[in-house]
């Protein structure tokens, strides 16, 4: 067993992946260029069908000229929190697969292997990565110019970690560690018994 504030796993696992929090307090500090390649390094060693590797990566920096176009298409929920954040992300993902152009049916669960490796290697620098689908996602498409056979997956706000008394009341409460639903619940030895 292996226990994290508010949070027990029933079996032992790494600490690093009971502890990983989906934070959206970020300070003023800025990264620094070997700290944030070195987080989409870690995205590029994931696993991946045929070794396609279909996940890319598009950011922009706090101060860049292009950040408008990345904050512009989130909702205002997440533009709330996002302003303070280093980095955005637009993670997409070519639904085809490159040796042969067939459809890749495993391109998204990819793509979502190259953010784990993303998150947890932010986590273990003590930097908070936090994906988002509140967004636009055709507005982004269209921003950034992404062709098909590409789809825009997610995006991702990333920075140092900061006070989370910045955050508005409703925010702070959502600072804590969350649960997950026990294991009943989502694994089944056999048979299909979920709704």
């Amino acid at each position: 067993m292996t226990i994290f504030k508010n949070r027990e796993s029933k079996y032992q696992i790494q600490p690093l992946i009971l502890s990983r929090l989906s934070s959206r307090a970020f300070s003023e500090e800025r990264l620094t260029e070997e700290e944030l390649m070195a987080l989409f390094e870690a995205a590029r060693w994931a696993p991946s069908s045929y070794n396609n590797q279909p996940w890319r990566f598009v950011y922009v920096r706090k101060g860049d000229k292009e950040w408008e176009k990345l904050f512009n298409v989130l909702v205002e929920f997440n533009q709330s929190w996002c302003d303070q954040a280093d980095t955005l992300v637009a993670v997409i993902s070519r639904q085809n697969f490159e040796h042969n152009n067939k459809p890749a049916r495993t391109a998204s669960f990819d793509v979502g292997a190259a953010w784990m490796s993303l998150a947890l290697e932010a986590h273990s620098r003590n930097l908070v990565a936090h994906a988002m689908e509140g967004f636009d996602y055709e507005a982004l498409k269209r921003v950034l110019n992404i062709p098909d056979p590409f789809k825009v997956e997610a995006m991702i706000a990333i920075g140092k970690a900061g006070d989370k008394s910045q955050l508005s009341q409703v925010l702070q409460e959502r600072e804590e560690p969350t649960q997950r639903k026990p294991l009943e619940e989502i694994v089944s030895r056999g048979h299909f018994p979920f709704k």
